[in-house]
């Protein structure tokens, strides 16, 4: 939905999959086989995935200041699953956090959360405000207050229908 550019680093990872769900037109890219391998994942993990897709976005519509859009899963319980490893680079000291599994799709989301975390970005990763979209995407505005996913659709959608609520 959105012309914004993907997030940064492992954040495109997480955006990629709460985007696997257009809610607009009822969608969901994890229904095809090319969608699941399009992120590593088998059919014996659709019911996980899901749960973590939609944990997800509700983190990310927290991070725009909305309320979740259904009861979920909270997102730390799903992460906790998931541990993670301190690696050390031998050669410049650099550290990171890694995968102890990087198989599943919950550890590398979990590396990625935390590696946002670490360079300050996990909160600049927003959902769309628009309840028919609730689209990833990150937010590079200076202020960092962007609302929705598109200002061309989205935002083009929500100031008309406050045009209208007001004149009529």
């Amino acid at each position: 939905m959105s012309e914004r550019s993907a997030a940064p680093g492992g954040l495109a990872l997480v955006e990629r999959l709460v985007n696997t769900l257009d809610i607009e037109v009822g969608r969901d890219a994890l229904d095809t086989e090319e969608g699941r391998a399009g992120l590593g994942i088998g059919d014996d993990e659709l019911d996980t995935v899901r749960e973590l897709r939609e944990s997800l976005r509700a983190a990310l519509l927290a991070h725009a200041g909305h309320p979740p859009h259904t009861t979920v899963v909270p997102l730390g319980q799903l992460l906790a699953q998931a541990p993670l490893l301190v690696t050390v680079d031998d050669t410049d000291g650099s550290a990171a956090l890694a995968p102890a599994d990087p198989g599943p799709l919950l550890s590398r989301v979990a590396a990625a959360v935390a590696g946002a975390l670490v360079d300050g970005t996990w909160q600049r990763l927003k959902a769309c405000e628009a309840p028919a979209c609730h689209w990833a995407y990150y937010d590079r505005s200076p202020a960092g207050r962007s609302r929705w996913c598109s200002m061309q659709v989205c935002g083009a959608r929500a100031k008309m229908r406050r045009y209208r609520a007001k004149d009529g």
